[in-house]
């Protein structure tokens, strides 16, 4: 059992830039895959980047690709989305999953991300 909790998310203007964490539960935290997602108002959930176990590769979203960046410290048992030149398309709740073979698994409860124009 994984146990994500996110944080980092807020009120920002656009233009300007966040960091958002995932803290896991665990002690095999490298054995897995972590993604993010988001989901907007009134939008399904979206993919928007992940990193595979030990941080090997990577893969975004098209929308993510130049501004976003996913990163993971797996002895902190944390993974972070570096998010640049926030536009308010990019308003959402952010999520984080892990997942052990090929399906996501887990998930955290969200962080809310809005970004004002």
């Amino acid at each position: 059992q994984v146990q994500l909790v996110e944080s980092g998310g807020g009120l920002v203007q656009a233009g300007g830039s966040l960091r958002l964490s995932c803290a896991a539960s665990g002690r095999t935290f490298s054995s897995y895959t972590m993604g993010w997602f988001r989901q907007a108002p009134g939008k399904e959930r979206e993919f928007v980047a992940q990193s595979t176990r030990n941080g090997g590769n990577t893969r975004y979203a098209d929308s993510a690709k130049g501004r976003f960046t996913i990163s993971r410290d797996n002895a902190k048992n944390t993974v972070y989305l570096q998010i640049d030149s926030l536009k308010p398309e990019d308003t959402a709740v952010y999520y984080c999953a892990a997942g052990l073979s090929g399906s996501y698994e887990y998930w955290g409860q969200g962080t809310q991300v809005t970004v004002s124009s």
